[in-house]
């Protein structure tokens, strides 16, 4: 115990002695500057000095044009320029799929494999774009048969129950 307590206080003592810092002109040897510091006081405006450069260099980088040579970070106009480009290449492929279509067609009408009555350029448009197939609800004799059986059940539970509210 008595060791850990000499190295403290060993530690305290060169921490917070008091050593002069002075500057002298080496001609004459006239003080220039002098200022009463310790270890402590020394390391603690280091710390600061070195977080408020790094706070600094930071703010710097994250807002100033700085950041775009970051790897990494990209310009918003350039991310701008790219949304707006892929919008228009979609446009560009849906219409050029229409016209392709539209070319075939005509090429089939060109052929012959295709009657004159039935080319219309609407219908041949309106088949290129994606639509949604109609599915057969009509109903089917098993459901008839279910429906029916369940409206019975319906009926005889409804008569049971005013049977009940009557007693």
């Amino acid at each position: 115990m008595s060791g850990k307590r000499l190295k403290r206080k060993k530690l305290h003592r060169k921490l917070f002695t008091k050593n002069r810092l002075v500057i002298l002109n080496e001609d004459t040897f006239e003080e220039t500057f002098s200022l009463k510091l310790t270890l402590m006081n020394v390391f603690v405006v280091a710390s600061l000095g070195a977080i408020f450069l790094i706070a600094v260099t930071t703010f710097i980088i994250a807002f100033t044009p700085l950041r775009e040579y970051i790897p990494g970070y990209s310009s918003s106009q350039l991310k701008k320029d790219a949304t707006e480009l892929a919008l228009k290449s979609d446009s560009l492929t849906a219409a050029l799929k229409k016209n392709e279509a539209y070319i075939q067609s005509i090429q089939k009408v060109l052929n012959g494999q295709l009657d004159y009555a039935k080319f219309n350029k609407d219908s041949i448009l309106a088949s290129v774009t994606d639509t949604i197939q109609k599915a057969d609800l009509s109903t089917s004799k098993e459901e008839l048969e279910l429906r029916a059986e369940v409206e019975k059940e319906d009926k005889k539970a409804q008569q049971t129950a005013s049977k009940k509210k009557k007693k």
